[in-house]
């Protein structure tokens, strides 16, 4: 079995390019065009060093993703959680309306047939946000704004599925302007009587 990469040894230079080659072709291109090979060419780099460091074509641009969104800074908390839930979708669709969406909508599809990334999708980019937003919903349930009794996992997914929805099967265009206003009317479903 071979030993698993040690993420220190890499050339921060050509980690860099690697990370902006991989996010560059996969928007030009679309994402199922992209091969490990192009990534390398792009970056300068051979595709060995590429494999000895991601397992993938997917593991790379996830990282690649990962690093262009930056450390998620959390869910505001204002006192207002329609506000602070809005404030947390809007973000979010801004974000998928760039190339950033193109290339999310490319590696979940991939993800349908591929565990592995699947796995590192959830664990890597998802339950952060997920948890983050969890506990913004658990405050605003433990003041009584919100019912007790529907699980803060499904009222984010409430939330988010109508965007990720739009963004995956392209029903309607993201719109980051009624963000708030479609924040308020599932919540208001959810308030405590």
């Amino acid at each position: 079995m071979a030993p698993v990469p040690n993420p220190d040894l890499r050339n921060p230079r050509s980690h860099r390019a690697i990370l902006d080659a991989a996010l560059e072709l996969a928007a030009r291109d679309g994402y199922a065009k992209v091969t490990v090979e192009a990534i390398a060419a792009a970056a300068g780099v051979g595709k060995q060093t590429i494999y000895r460091w991601w397992p993938s074509k997917a593991a790379v641009v996830l990282e690649a993703l990962n690093d262009r969104t930056g450390p998620f800074s959390g869910v505001p908390d204002t006192g207002d959680v329609v506000a602070d839930m809005g404030a947390a979708a809007q973000g979010v669709i801004e974000a998928l309306g760039t190339d950033l969406g193109t290339i999310w909508r490319g590696l979940v599809a991939d993800a349908q047939g591929d565990a592995r990334l699947a796995g590192d999708l959830l664990t890597e980019f998802l339950e952060p946000r997920n948890k983050s937003w969890q506990d913004r919903l658990d405050k605003a349930v433990a003041a009584g704004e919100l019912r007790a009794d529907v699980p803060t996992r499904t009222m984010v997914e409430l939330l988010f599925g109508p965007v990720y929805y739009r963004l995956l099967l392209g029903t309607d265009p993201l719109d980051p302007d009624d963000t708030t206003a479609r924040v308020e009317w599932l919540l208001n479903g959810l308030r405590a009587r």
